[in-house]
């Protein structure tokens, strides 16, 4: 399986490269930006649900995990993350050990290990995410924890592109009897209702805070059980403060709740 997963690996990053030019950062060139892959991660205290993230800057842009846990603290809850997260790596430059997460992802117990790739809607991407989860989804498991696949978002852009983005998130999902987190569905939800709604940053890709705050409201609620439309009006993102309106703010845990509820917990 690794041998084939190696394979699938190299048309990858050669698909990669002919159609977008991405580069694919290993740990000496992250080294180079400051971002260490290969030191001891802390473990993390008992009690609450532990969750870690697994992706690229997707999930580091105004530090999507932070803004899950601090939610969480909003409510009484308790999320303890962990991250690893690095700049264009795809699920299976982790899996394959061009990341610490495999270690991660052993050194401690966690109830969910969260996977975030990018929109995935090459048929060659959707395949090498479906084997990276099934390479992470048994050590996930043997921790404790069970894999989730956090759906990501199209360029703003390509709006038509969504379905695709969450088929390919569903089926690397369903692979392993996983859990989907519907982020990106909820932005399309929220876009299609009002088009203004800034979710994007300024590279019309990365999330804005308005993005990574909606994108936590749904795995707050899915990893919690708990509604999100009962969190206050007045959250952070990346330890600072929204600048939104609470009419706002409960749109966007409306719409979070409503993805939720449009896929079930398996």
């Amino acid at each position: 399986m690794i041998v084939d997963a190696m394979q699938t690996l190299s048309m990858h990053l050669s698909e990669l490269s002919r159609r977008f030019g991405l580069l694919v950062l290993f740990p000496a060139l992250a080294a180079c930006l400051g971002l260490d892959a290969t030191s001891p991660r802390p473990t993390l205290p008992a009690g609450g649900i532990h969750v870690l993230f697994i992706g690229n800057s997707l999930t580091y842009t105004n530090d999507l995990p932070k803004t899950v846990e601090d939610l969480a603290k909003s409510a009484g809850d308790t999320i303890r993350v962990a991250t690893v997260a690095l700049p264009n790596f795809a699920l299976i430059d982790h899996a394959l050990g061009q990341s610490d997460a495999v270690d991660v992802i052993k050194s401690q117990s966690w109830n969910y290990v969260v996977l975030q790739q990018g929109p995935t809607t090459l048929g060659v991407n959707r395949d090498t995410l479906i084997i990276a989860t099934k390479l992470l989804d048994p050590l996930a498991r043997a921790a404790g924890g069970r894999t989730a696949q956090l759906m990501a978002w199209p360029e703003s852009d390509s709006p038509q592109l969504f379905p695709a983005v969450r088929a390919s998130s569903q089926a690397a999902a369903q692979a392993v009897n996983g859990v989907f987190i519907p982020a990106g569905d909820a932005w399309r939800a929220a876009l299609e209702v009002d088009p203004s709604v800034q979710l994007y940053g300024p590279d019309g890709y990365h999330p804005g805070r308005l993005g990574t705050y909606l994108a936590a409201l749904v795995v707050y609620e899915r990893v919690t059980g708990h509604d999100a439309r009962l969190l206050p009006s007045n959250p952070t993102v990346a330890g600072t403060t929204l600048a939104a309106s609470e009419q706002l703010v409960k749109f966007l845990q409306q719409v979070a709740h409503d993805a939720i509820l449009r896929y079930p917990a398996n």
